[in-house]
């Protein structure tokens, strides 16, 4: 499998400085990125850290939950991902991840709401995503929708 890659650039503290995230491996864009603005309400046109990871993390829990389907017998028509990624303050000083909401809503042909929910579990514990963050909280709303 291939190993894919990502940089970024930083210029000054924590708190004054900046920097750029370039996703290298498929050069679709390179993107601003502060520690002030990370941790402000309005993300004002820069990304974050955790704004990357629940991208990352949405992208591949529908990826995994469509194989789960699959592997049911079902046939996922259309999947809404949601992950929502949460930073707060750590116990032990400084920041973490403090959670991360996914919520998805199906369009499945051939699995009823018992047996989208049992795949949607089953690609929450086996999404590769998800099993890097085994530190985090990872709660999940799932439904079909139609």
């Amino acid at each position: 499998m291939p190993t894919r890659t990502a940089r970024t650039a930083w210029n000054g503290t924590l708190e004054e400085g900046s920097g750029e995230v370039e996703l290298s491996s498929s050069r679709v864009g390179t993107y601003d990125v502060s520690f002030p603005k990370r941790a402000a309400e309005e993300a004002d046109g820069t990304t974050s850290p955790e704004e990357l990871i629940a991208a990352a993390h949405s992208s591949c829990y529908a990826m995994q939950l469509s194989a789960v389907i699959a592997e049911a017998g079902g046939t996922p028509t259309a999947l809404d991902v949601k992950a929502e990624v949460s930073l707060g303050a750590d116990p032990d000083g400084g920041f973490r991840l403090t959670g991360i909401k996914l919520t998805v809503r199906g369009e499945v042909e051939g699995v009823d709401a018992a047996g989208f929910e049992t795949a949607a579990q089953a690609a929450k514990a086996t999404c590769p995503v998800s099993k890097g963050l085994t530190g985090v909280d990872i709660t999940l709303d799932a439904a079909l929708e139609g």
